[in-house]
């Protein structure tokens, strides 16, 4: 089986060869499962003594339980070697994030798992993102296997990425995989921060980075019930009261059994029920998303009962009402805001050029929500001072004030 050879990060970036090697074994071998209070002592003590960043991931059962906790995080840093921590047996974690207060944290796509960690008491003072990184460096593919087997020419194997991490206790193979998720990623921040330097992105990178670090969590959704797959086929308010009165029953036995809502009931069976909006609980077992023998059919019928009483005034609108603040759809700008649009035009097709010139994706150059509100808010023939001052307010970072503003000023007048 192939191990990490102990070569520094340029010396194994120049071993690079056209096939990846197998990356089949952690270095150290497969660590136990810290879960018990005298094993996180240790984890912790060796984590104290280690030296340089920490690098981070998680892993969660999205598609098995409610919610997006974590089930298992990874930790390696040198000098340490790998921790495995289960965090449903260890709570307590208090003495872990004073340890990790000290040191810069290196994961590959953060944003993932921030809010997961952020929820055990976990926070990075300072961050690396191994996938940010790579879409800043114009990389085609920016998945951790594919980062890399470009950039240290190893392969990682996923074949575990969607498995149900809260199952206990956790099989070798998985725990071998989890383990082979962070044995790199050191490395991996050492290749990518020498090419960012070599790029002149470094700056650009380490306010990306912040900026993934402090973002606040995301706000709820209004109306999530209107995410439901398939539901554009149901055309009439009362069909989608049912829906509603079905995703909001799903959610609330969803989460007190902690299963996944689509393991509770189908987005097509919510679907099937407000198309037939049957009017008995045998009406709603003729339909075959409900006709199976564990369906609970007079909870479901209970849910399509309420729907189906609701008075007129009371249902929802076919279309969802625009929330205070939200831009109109861009189909609808030509019409409601001419201006509006043909600034989004050029706007658009500022931010593509300029991104094609640096070699990275547009919308990390520019986020095309920014986009919309600039085009919607800087007004007619801006300054360039009206165009820096409107992207910082909309949150655009200064190296991307940088880059866009004169530009856009000069594609807005």
């Amino acid at each position: 089986m192939a191990s990490v050879p102990a070569t520094t990060s340029e010396e194994t970036a120049a071993e690079v060869t056209d096939e990846p090697v197998p990356l089949t074994e952690p270095v150290d071998g497969v660590p136990a499962v810290t879960d018990t209070p005298a094993a996180l002592e240790r984890a912790v003590a060796a984590l104290a003594a280690g030296t340089g960043p920490v690098a981070v991931d998680a892993e969660r059962a999205s598609g098995f339980r409610y919610g997006q906790r974590a089930y298992l995080v990874q930790l390696r840093r040198a000098g340490a070697g790998t921790v495995l921590l289960d965090p449903v047996a260890l709570p307590e974690l208090d003495d872990l994030a004073a340890v990790l207060s000290g040191c810069e944290w290196v994961l590959h796509a953060a944003d993932q798992d921030l809010p997961c960690l952020a929820d055990l008491g976990l926070r990075p003072p300072r961050l690396f993102d191994t996938e940010l990184a790579s879409r800043l460096l114009g990389r085609a593919k920016v998945g951790l296997a594919s980062v890399v087997a470009e950039n240290l020419g190893f392969a990682l194997a996923k074949e575990h990425s969607a498995a149900d991490w809260s199952t206990r206790p956790l099989p070798e193979s998985w725990l071998r995989y989890a383990a082979l998720d962070v044995e790199l990623l050191v490395e991996l921040r050492d290749v990518l921060t020498r090419d960012l330097e070599a790029a002149g992105k470094l700056e650009w990178a380490l306010e990306e980075f912040e900026n993934v670090r402090t973002a606040p969590p995301a706000p709820p959704r209004p109306d999530p019930w209107r995410r439901t797959a398939g539901l554009q086929a149901v055309k009439d308010p009362r069909g989608l009261a049912v829906a509603r009165s079905l995703w909001e029953a799903r959610e609330e036995l969803a989460q007190r059994l902690d299963r996944a809502p689509g393991r509770v009931l189908s987005a097509n069976a919510i679907v099937a029920a407000a198309l037939a909006k049957p009017t008995s609980i045998t009406a709603l077992g003729r339909l075959k998303e409900f006709s199976g023998k564990r369906v609970r059919r007079d909870y479901w019928f209970e849910a399509v009962a309420r729907a189906m009483a609701l008075p007129d005034a009371e249902l929802p609108p076919r279309r969802a009402p625009q929330q205070p603040g939200n831009l109109p759809t861009p189909r609808s700008w030509p019409e409601k805001n001419p201006p509006a649009a043909e600034r989004l035009d050029k706007v658009r097709a500022t931010v593509r050029a300029h991104a094609d010139e640096l070699a990275l994706p547009q919308e990390n150059l520019l986020a095309p929500a920014l986009q919309r509100r600039l085009a919607w808010e800087v007004g007619h023939r801006p300054t360039l001072g009206d165009v820096a001052d409107r992207l910082t307010a909309l949150g655009a970072r200064p190296w991307q004030v940088d880059q866009l503003a004169g530009r856009l000023a000069k594609a807005l007048a």
